[in-house]
């Protein structure tokens, strides 16, 4: 007998406002039966994420588009942007697990390959990157960060050229820096890589894994799910109760969570 598949709802919060959210029935499809994949942008903040200021002005539009998700029955969260902008916070004011690409495409990659390397999109970010690693306990794992030189709102103008700066950097993050596993440095780039690996293949480099970070981190969120895990309460714990003014409906809110 086929055991019934229970309904999943994984929500993604794009958090700039100068893209739209990625296409949901396309990355609901990549995570098999029972699943839904909703999607929300939030309605102020930087057009792209590209700096500290970007990344701090996207914060509280996501944690609300975050609240939002999970009181309306999300069973996870995912944040749509390698820079995991407002993570930590999200996990302290909701109870389903809240994901980010960076963390989770960078704890993946160790887990496929010895060393690995980040393909971002202008040189601004590398430093930025590093310290990411540093903070997620992968410092060592990491063999490098690469720029393409694109900014982020640049990435659909010209996806040929993406695709070969992408692919020209992972040959040289591969064979200069010892990288065994690539991941793409930001989720505009969706759908890149599996070009990128071909490119890769075709100039002798077959083998090395390319992660595409958004539907890896979906993919990881519904397994949570379905699991019936969370974050620990130890690491992220209730937010005190405080006149909090950026949470107009909700003064000092409680965690919100799917109910049951």
């Amino acid at each position: 007998m086929t055991a019934p598949v229970i309904p999943l709802i994984v929500h993604v919060v794009t958090p700039v406002t100068g893209l739209a959210p990625p296409e949901a029935a396309g990355l609901a499809a990549r995570l098999g039966p029972g699943v839904t994949v909703t999607c929300s942008r939030i309605a102020a903040g930087p057009a792209s994420i590209e700096c500290e200021l970007d990344e701090a002005l996207a914060v509280p539009g996501t944690l609300a588009e975050v609240r939002s998700a999970a009181e309306s029955g999300a069973d996870a969260i995912v944040i749509d942007c390698m820079g995991d902008p407002g993570l930590e916070a999200a996990r302290e004011a909701v109870d389903v697990p809240v994901l980010g690409p960076g963390q989770t495409a960078m704890h993946v990659a160790a887990m496929l390959g010895h060393r690995f390397s980040i393909l971002t999109v202008l040189d601004r970010l590398v430093h930025l990157q590093e310290a990411r690693a540093g903070r997620y306990g992968l410092r060592e794992r990491l063999a490098s960060v690469r720029s393409v030189g694109v900014p982020v709102l640049a990435l659909h103008e010209d996806p040929d050229r993406v695709v070969a700066a992408l692919t020209e950097e992972g040959l040289r993050a591969v064979r200069d820096d010892g990288a065994h596993v690539l991941i793409l440095g930001c989720t505009g780039m969706l759908g890149a890589a599996e070009r990128v690996s071909d490119g890769l293949a075709a100039r002798g480099l077959a083998g090395v894994p390319v992660i595409d970070p958004l539907p890896v981190t979906l993919a990881v969120a519904a397994v949570l799910a379905r699991g019936g895990l969370a974050h620990s309460r130890r690491t992220y714990p209730d937010p005190p109760a405080k006149a909090r003014t950026e949470w107009a409906s909700s003064p000092a809110p409680a965690r919100a969570g799917r109910p049951g």
